[in-house]
C-alpha cells in the first residue's frame, strides 16, 4: 500500500465517524495551522481546507457559527467577507489542550501535587469545577478531593478565573517525599486515572497511523494537498487521545506505557510531511491583507524542532 492509498484510507475512516464533527476538526485546523500564522482566516479558506475531508461549505458554515456561539470562535466582516479568530476563551483552551499535543511526556517531576478541595461548594458550583479540572487533567483522590502532580496553584487559579466562578476551592500543594512514587502512590494513580483505558485509545491510535508510517517509508508518494491532509488527521485524532490523557509524569506511568509509542509515531510523521502540508497551506489560507503570514518561531519548536525552510534534507 503506498502512502497515498493509506491517507485515502484514513480520509475514509474520518468520514465513517457518525456523527462527523466538523467543529472538532476545524479546531485541530486553527490549532495545528491557522494560530501559527497569525490565528485569523477566511470563511473561503476554511471551506478550501475542508473540501478534501467530504465536508461541505453548509456544514463548515454550521460548525463555525456554533463554535462562536460557544465562545470558541470570534469573527469580523470586511465587506461581504467573514474573517474568524480564536476567542479569549478558545485561546486558552487551545493552548492547553496542544501544549499537550507538541511537547510530550513529562521527563521531570519535583514529587509534589497540587490538591483541590470541593466539599465546601454549594452542589452545582462543585459539579462545574470537577468538570473543568477533570479537563486540565486532574484525578479524584477522594470524594471532593481533585489532584494534579503537575500543574501549579497559580495556574489552576488562572483557569479557574477564566470560568468566572463565583466561589474559590481551597487548594493546596504538597511536599514531596521519598520515594516520590511508592507503590501506594502508584495504586492510587491507576484508581484515580483509567490507565488501562487510556492505554487502548492509544493502542488504537497507533494501529491508525503506523500503516502511514510504514508507507512513507516504503513508497513516499504524498503530494502536498495529501501532505496537509495526513498532518490534520493525525494531529486531529491524537489530540483526541490526548485530552484523555491526564500528562502523568514518567515516575507514574506503566513501564510499558502506549503514549510513548503514540508520540514517538506523531514526532517521526509530523516531521516526515510537515514541510510539504506548509507549501499546500501557503496557497489556499487568506486573510483581509492577503495571504496567511509564515510560521513563527514557535511552530519549528513543536516535537523537539522541525526542519526550518530552507534546511537541506536528505531523501525528502
Amino acid at each position: 500500500m503506498t502512502a497515498s492509498t493509506t491517507v485515502d484510507q484514513l480520509v475514509e475512516n474520518f468520514l465513517q465517524q457518525r456523527p462527523i464533527r466538523a467543529g472538532s476538526l476545524i479546531i485541530t485546523l486553527y490549532g495545528d495551522a491557522i494560530v501559527p500564522r497569525g490565528g485569523t482566516v477566511w470563511l473561503g479558506s476554511l471551506f478550501k481546507l475542508l473540501a478534501p475531508f467530504g465536508i461541505n461549505e453548509h456544514l463548515v458554515r454550521t460548525s463555525v457559527y456554533r463554535l462562536t456561539n460557544e465562545s470558541w470562535l470570534e469573527g469580523d466582516k470586511v465587506g461581504r467577507r467573514s474573517y474568524y479568530r480564536l476567542s479569549g476563551a478558545g485561546r486558552r483552551r487551545f493552548d492547553q489542550a496542544f501544549k499537550r499535543v507538541y511537547h510530550g511526556l513529562q521527563d521531570d517531576w519535583s514529587g509534589h501535587w497540587t490538591l483541590v478541595l470541593l466539599a465546601p461548594l454549594e452542589t452545582a458550583e462543585r459539579q462545574r469545577l470537577r468538570e473543568e479540572l477533570e479537563w486540565l487533567g486532574f484525578g479524584a483522590f477522594g470524594p471532593g478531593v481533585l489532584a494534579h502532580p503537575g500543574m501549579l496553584p497559580a495556574e489552576v487559579n488562572a483557569a479557574l478565573n477564566e470560568i468566572e466562578i463565583t466561589e474559590a476551592p481551597v487548594i493546596m500543594r504538597t511536599e514531596p517525599m521519598e520515594p516520590v512514587a511508592p507503590k501506594a502512590i502508584r495504586r492510587q494513580v491507576h484508581e484515580s486515572w483509567n490507565l488501562n483505558e487510556l492505554a487502548d485509545h492509544y493502542s488504537d491510535f497507533l494501529d491508525r497511523f503506523r500503516p502511514l508510517w510504514q508507507a512513507l517509508c516504503q513508497h513516499d508518494d504524498l503530494s502536498d494537498q495529501q501532505a496537509f491532509m495526513a498532518r490534520t488527521l493525525l494531529i486531529h485524532e491524537y489530540r483526541k487521545v490526548q485530552l484523555r490523557d491526564p500528562q502523568l509524569p514518567e515516575a507514574l506511568l506503566p513501564t510499558a506505557w502506549e503514549g510513548r509509542n503514540a508520540l514517538q509515531l506523531t514526532r517521526n510523521l509530523y516531521r516526515a510531511i510537515h514541510r510539504r502540508a506548509e507549501r499546500w497551506l501557503d496557497l489556499h489560507l487568506e486573510t483581509a491583507e492577503g495571504p496567511l503570514p509564515a510560521p513563527g518561531p514557535a511552530f519549528y519548536q513543536r516535537f523537539g524542532g522541525l526542519h526550518l525552510p530552507g534546511d537541506v534534507i536528505e531523501n525528502a
